[in-house]
């Protein structure tokens, strides 16, 4: 495999691994063309998805196959598929000591506001989720678009975190 076709796994952290996360790692899969595979985990797994997660993004079309809350222990066990990247989510999982990581991927903390902590109607939920997608499916367009293969590595770190606060 030449570098410019290189294959990247990223695992988007969250503590509840139910909304922000599931909903990064549908995302990505859904957007990356195969040159990525996505994986989400918790600190703390809920267990399951949140359903306005799932809503969400069949509502975009992009499957929910496959999406379970996990925790991030799976992902540090020998066997484990490789990370190039690690991104938090949420500010719990930012503050979290984190597993050790083999092969030292880059990190970035995208912090995102909890859709599962709104309170109100559900059209006032069903918004925070969108919302929540919305700036996902943004900040994954961004890091997409990154040349990954030509950049360096304190470039392409420099990039995580410019689109972490955007």
């Amino acid at each position: 495999m030449t570098e410019l076709s290189k294959h990247y796994n990223v695992l988007f952290l969250c503590t509840g691994n139910s909304a922000r996360s599931i909903l990064a790692e549908a995302l990505l899969n859904h957007k990356s063309n195969g040159n990525f595979t996505a994986y989400s985990a918790g600190s703390h797994p809920s267990g399951t998805p949140r359903p306005e997660a799932l809503a969400q993004l069949q509502s975009a079309g992009i499957s929910t196959a496959g999406l379970r809350s996990k925790s991030w222990d799976e992902f540090a066990a020998p066997g484990a598929p490789h990370l190039d990247f690690v991104f938090t989510v949420c500010d719990n999982a930012a503050k979290e000591q984190c597993p050790y990581w083999p092969g030292q991927p880059m990190t970035a903390h995208w912090g995102i506001p909890d859709p599962a902590a709104v309170k109100g109607t559900p059209e006032e939920i069903a918004r925070a989720f969108r919302d929540a997608y919305v700036v996902l499916d943004r900040r994954i367009g961004l890091f997409l678009s990154l040349p990954l293969a030509t950049l360096q590595q304190l470039a392409i770190q420099e990039k995580l975190n410019e689109i972490g606060k955007s």
